[in-house]
């Protein structure tokens, strides 16, 4: 379940892709504001499902497992059905709430390595029940995939630990933070069930199959956010390793021996399934910003034509909604241009190298918060489809990058649901196949130096990146 559009993969043990379907999304977006219809959520499950499995028999289909955007809740009744609109991963109406969340479970959230954001699930769940729910203790919070999941199997089902860590859920204690849900005045029983990734929620019941076209009874095996789901496609899973999710936003996600902590929460820790760490940020910055801009017009001919714009006569933080969460925190940032652009193509050039500025700047950071980052990057999603783009951001990184033949965060969930408890390591080694490799091309390096220190510089200047993230960045443009 992504922002635009539902997608369904059907993929064999080996990693052939075998049935693919999406279906549109829609959002309601009005400045803070985001919000998504959970009915078409499942709606577009429901055609995305039946076009990937046209032509297989049902007896090959073993097991499901759903991603989702992460940080969007809802609220449900206790049928598990949906009694309220989305609020979606970037709403940010909980601003006046996250304060409040910090200081009752500050001591949490420094155990865990972050304060909460604005954006996050627990601000807006304590929004959410002030705003909508007469009688609080009647209601329960639901996160994008557990409303898909549960009409999977036709009742209400436990979450997951991955969807559940911006709704406050502790994952050294393995538990809800009890004690700061009742500071917050939220009742015990809106909270659902947690089980790690990969447990077994149920098997898909009469009605779902005679929607979808999934056969009655295979298991619904409970899932990761997409930016975890992404990872898992991109099948770079050993320490250092890191994975560079570009959709709508952009998701870096490494893995770590050790439990990583960012003073702005930036940069956050899931669980791994071997029980190491996956930390990793999510910026608002992304491919999102080409659709609001371009629309339907034929990028791959812009591509080619942005390919003589190395660098583009303006520099660009591409964002499409206001505020921005990694590779800092900002909740007043803009999308910007500095300058006019020449024409379509080189403003097109600058969002594409922004992109890529703001994905150079993320590792960066987390280079400075001391994340091993030495291992093989891959980068998946959506815009990974675009060879032009990729080499560009490898010459931003300078750093050799892989490209798996499949990128979607669905293919991380078909991973997921054919581990079924295994290794997952051994699983994506059987399953992910590289497409290309990218060298970062040297004379394309030098030439993108100055643009970056611009970029940096621009929002050093704005007070969105603060002096010494700032510095660690310049000391690194050779590097």
């Amino acid at each position: 379940m992504g922002t635009q559009s539902a997608q369904v993969l059907a993929v064999t043990l080996a990693g052939e892709v075998v049935g693919d379907g999406a279906a549109g999304l829609t959002s309601r977006r009005d400045g803070r504001r985001h919000e998504q219809d959970p009915d078409g959520w499942w709606q577009a499950v429901v055609s995305a499902s039946r076009a990937a499995l046209r032509g297989i028999h049902p007896e090959r289909i073993q097991a499901i497992a759903v991603c989702a955007t992460s940080g969007s809740i809802l609220l449900t009744d206790r049928t598990g059905r949906p009694i309220t609109a989305s609020v979606m991963y970037d709403d940010a109406r909980a601003g006046d709430d996250a304060e409040r969340v910090r200081e009752a479970g500050a001591p949490v959230w420094a155990s865990l390595g972050y304060p909460m954001q604005s954006t996050w699930g627990l601000p807006k769940l304590v929004w959410l029940l002030r705003e909508h729910a007469e009688r609080p203790s009647e209601v329960r919070l639901g996160h994008q995939a557990d409303v898909i999941t549960g009409r999977l199997i036709g009742h209400p089902v436990a979450t997951d630990t991955s969807h559940a860590l911006k709704s406050g859920y502790d994952l050294l204690a393995d538990e809800w933070p009890w004690d700061v849900l009742d500071r917050l005045g939220i009742p015990h029983e809106v909270m659902p069930d947690v089980v790690p990734p990969g447990s077994r929620l149920g098997a898909v019941g009469a009605d779902a199959a005679s929607q979808t076209g999934m056969p009655q009874g295979i298991p619904v095996v409970a899932g990761m956010t997409d930016g975890c789901a992404a990872q898992l496609a991109g099948g770079a899973l050993s320490v250092g390793d890191w994975t560079s999710a570009l959709g709508t936003t952009l998701v870096l996600k490494g893995v770590s021996e050790e439990l990583l902590r960012s003073p702005t929460g930036g940069l956050y820790c899931h669980r791994s399934l071997d029980g190491r760490w996956l930390p990793g940020g999510a910026s608002n910055a992304g491919a999102g910003v080409l659709t609001e801009r371009f629309g339907e017009r034929d990028l791959a001919a812009l591509d080619a034509r942005a390919s003589e714009r190395e660098p583009a006569t303006v520099v660009a933080y591409p964002l499409v909604s206001e505020g921005e969460r990694f590779p800092f925190e900002a909740p007043d940032a803009e999308s910007l241009v500095l300058g006019e652009p020449v024409d379509e193509v080189d403003l097109y050039a600058a969002l594409l190298q922004g992109v890529a500025f703001v994905e150079r700047l993320c590792f960066d950071e987390v280079d400075r918060l001391g994340a091993p980052t030495g291992g093989a990057v891959r980068f998946v999603g959506g815009a990974a489809g675009s060879d032009y783009w990729s080499q560009l951001r490898a010459d931003v990184l300078r750093r050799t990058v892989q490209v798996p033949e499949h990128t979607e965060a669905a293919l991380g969930m078909a991973l997921l649901a054919a581990a079924d408890g295994g290794s997952i390591q051994d699983t994506a080694g059987d399953m992910v196949r590289i497409r290309a490799v990218f060298e970062p091309r040297p004379e394309a390096t030098e030439r993108f130096v100055g643009a970056y220190r611009t970029f940096i510089d621009a929002l050093e200047e704005r007070a969105w990146l603060d002096d010494e993230p700032a510095d660690h960045a310049r000391n690194r443009l050779g590097q």
